[in-house]
């Protein structure tokens, strides 16, 4: 059992050129369990974070640990990193490369050496998890953009890890295509997967995480979604623009019988409103 961050960054600086920092100093905590989304502007460096925690780059400075037990990037290492930390891209061309579904799903778990009926068995849990049984024997190339999406991620649910991070998971998705992955994401996270996601949707990071972190020049800041995504000198430092949520609720706490509601999304807002006719508009 894991008693202290699943995660944690302590001072990490990382650069692709030597002049050229992308992150600088990182400290960041993801405790077992939480929702964790990241937003930040486009090439301010939430892809090349989540490359760190995942193994794929090593820092320049500082620590990553991993289940309390510090990242070692050897060969044996990494592969106990793979085990616990996996992570979907925002394309899932650059991970999908199997001939069919079912033969990329199991990817992860044959080169485990996992035993053939283990294998099967992983294999369909994540199909199922992620609703593409269907397409199990389809090959890859002629899934959907959803589908494929959906297929990336089932592989890396096919590793069981205790942490899985996500970079743009709802990126290229249509709206009904969002509420079904959101779903999946809430299934996965009631079996104990802690789930970390990336989205340019400040809105959307309000109404699923519990925690935001900003990347920013460099930097990283963590703290409660309703306390991040209202802050505007945060977000405008971000090139981001607050959720509408947390101002709708200081609105309402103006409103006599709607002080204290918390709407996380339109709907929800709609529904109050409905609710309460004859109250502040």
């Amino acid at each position: 059992m894991v008693t202290g961050p699943l995660l944690e960054f302590a001072g990490v600086h990382f650069g692709y050129q030597p002049d050229r920092p992308v992150l600088t100093g990182v400290d960041l905590r993801v405790e077992a369990g939480r929702r964790l989304a990241v937003v930040g502007p486009n090439g301010g460096g939430k892809t090349t974070l989540f490359r760190l925690a995942a193994g794929s780059l090593t820092p320049s400075a500082g620590r990553i640990a991993v289940a309390g037990s510090r990242m070692r990037h050897t060969r044996a290492g990494l592969r106990t990193v793979r085990q616990q930390v996996q992570l979907v891209l925002q394309d899932p061309d650059d991970q999908l490369f199997s001939a069919s579904v079912r033969q990329d799903v199991s990817f992860g778990p044959v080169n485990l050496g996992l035993p053939p009926e283990q294998v099967r068995q992983r294999c369909d849990q994540a199909l199922t998890a992620l609703g593409v049984t269907s397409v199990a024997d389809r090959p890859t190339h002629l899934l959907s953009y959803g589908q494929r999406k959906r297929v990336a991620i089932a592989g890396a649910v096919a590793m069981r890890p205790r942490l899985l991070i996500l970079d743009e998971p709802t990126a290229g998705l249509d709206p009904a295509g969002v509420e079904e992955l959101l779903h999946t994401l809430d299934d996965l996270h009631a079996t104990g997967t802690t789930v970390v996601l990336s989205t340019h949707d400040v809105d959307l990071a309000f109404r699923w995480a519990d925690t935001v972190a900003v990347v920013s020049g460099g930097g990283v800041c963590a703290m409660p979604a309703g306390e991040a995504l209202a802050d505007p000198a945060l977000l405008t430092a971000a090139h981001l623009l607050p959720a509408w949520a947390p101002l709708v609720h200081r609105l309402l706490d103006r409103v006599p019988g709607l002080a204290g509601k918390r709407p996380r999304c339109a709907a929800d807002l709609a529904a109050l409103l409905t609710a309460e006719p004859d109250r502040g508009t």
